[in-house]
């Protein structure tokens, strides 16, 4: 089913998972949506060739020094070039219906905050938006009178699940982990993992640095500190449930008993769809669901203790202020550091718990009152998370993968 209208969208992250996804929808529905602007980090001849492929008018990398490349690869096309952070927020306010927030990491705020400036509808898939400045960011949506909708596959089941349903009346809302490739491992196999065991995750294919946080089970909680900001629902009517067929994505639980809960295949095409076409539905190629064939869903309270991680950010859910800010930053650099080789896996969780005691003890925590503030703070614990690293290294405390 085609769209009554045509909807131009601006795909902020378009080289990553989401915006590959987001281009094969758009691709199966070329009548319904048009891409008028693009922008990646690094990869230059991924974004030139998507550009040219969707037909949009404008590209923009964020590596200002790869103007040239990108330039050159566009040559004899119509798509106007660009480099820069600059110019990722020039492509974020291009004339659109939507635009889709998939810039990975604190990199996508500044230009999806940009984009909020039109008061248009933002197809949200950038968590770090409302961890790291989940405050400024809906304070600005209200402002704006701006449209959030949901894109990762967790909020908008949650989205679907509720069904236009007053928080009000909601006892808890409940999102769903696979458990990622070490849920079944003890602590002692966790701790020895390697970097490819940790890459290896069961049912999604995504970027590297989400899919080392499913592995420490980092995403759910970033996943709270979203759907916290997203729903207007407190830390305590926020749970999380292992579930490690990835069929059933959120749940919600009403104050008269009632539960309802939104499947479908782990296919993120779906939520995606459901995105960009709504409130209408389109028709897609995503997997079907057959829950014949599947037979059996299953469903586990998760570990602390071997996953600290998800603990360290329930913590910094319930704590408020900058410290989902604190966390996010401190986790991005830990997680960094293990793709590079430079720490042992459980060192990611060590690494943000000492970054969130010493934000504590350096009453860095408090509310922001911007979003200058929160990446000001974002840029403080990143230092101060290196500079430490540096300093176990130096002195042999940090165990190395």
């Amino acid at each position: 089913m085609a769209l009554n209208t045509q909807r131009k969208l601006v795909l902020l992250g378009a080289t990553g998972s989401i915006g590959r996804s987001t281009i094969d929808i758009v691709e199966q529905a070329p009548q319904s949506f048009s891409i008028e602007a693009v922008a990646g980090g690094r990869d230059v001849d991924a974004l030139a060739e998507l550009a040219i492929r969707v037909g949009a008018r404008f590209a923009a990398i964020r590596d200002e020094k790869l103007y040239g490349a990108l330039k050159s690869a566009l040559s004899g096309s119509k798509v106007e070039p660009a480099a820069g952070a600059k110019a990722v927020v020039e492509a974020a306010l291009h004339p659109a219906d939507i635009v889709v927030g998939a810039i990975s990491g604190a990199a996508g705020v500044e230009p999806t905050y940009a984009a909020l400036a039109e008061g248009r509808t933002i197809a949200l898939a950038n968590k770090e938006c409302l961890v790291c400045a989940g405050g400024p960011f809906m304070r600005k949506v209200a402002e704006m009178k701006a449209t959030i909708l949901p894109l990762d596959s967790e909020h908008d089941a949650l989205w679907q699940a509720l069904g236009g349903a007053d928080a009000k009346s909601v006892e808890k809302l409940i999102i769903t982990a696979s458990g990622g490739p070490f849920r079944t491992w003890s602590a002692a196999q966790i701790a020895a993992a390697t970097r490819e065991q940790a890459l290896r995750h069961p049912n999604w294919s995504m970027g590297q640095k989400i899919t080392i946080d499913s592995a420490s089970m980092m995403n759910k909680g970033l996943e709270l500190i979203e759907a916290h900001h997203l729903f207007g629902v407190p830390a305590d009517r926020l749970d999380v449930l292992v579930h490690p067929q990835s069929i059933v994505h959120g749940l919600v639980a009403f104050a008269d008993g009632s539960v309802t809960a939104s499947l479908y295949s782990p296919d993120m095409r779906v939520p995606i769809a459901h995105c960009l076409a709504w409130p209408d539905r389109l028709k897609t190629n995503a997997r079907r669901l057959d829950l014949a064939e599947i037979a059996t869903l299953t469903f586990e309270k998760p570990d602390l203790a071997r996953f600290p991680a998800l603990g360290l950010a329930m913590d910094a859910l319930r704590q408020g202020g900058a410290m989902p800010t604190v966390l996010n930053a401190a986790n991005e650099i830990a997680v960094a550091a293990f793709l590079a080789g430079e720490v042992a896996f459980p060192e990611i969780a060590r690494i943000v718990g000492e970054a969130c005691e010493r934000a504590a003890r350096d009453n860095l925590a408090r509310e922001p009152a911007s979003i200058e503030e929160a990446l000001a703070v974002d840029h403080i614990v990143r230092e101060s998370s290196r500079t430490s690293l540096a300093l176990k290294a130096r002195s042999g405390m940090v165990t190395v993968q």
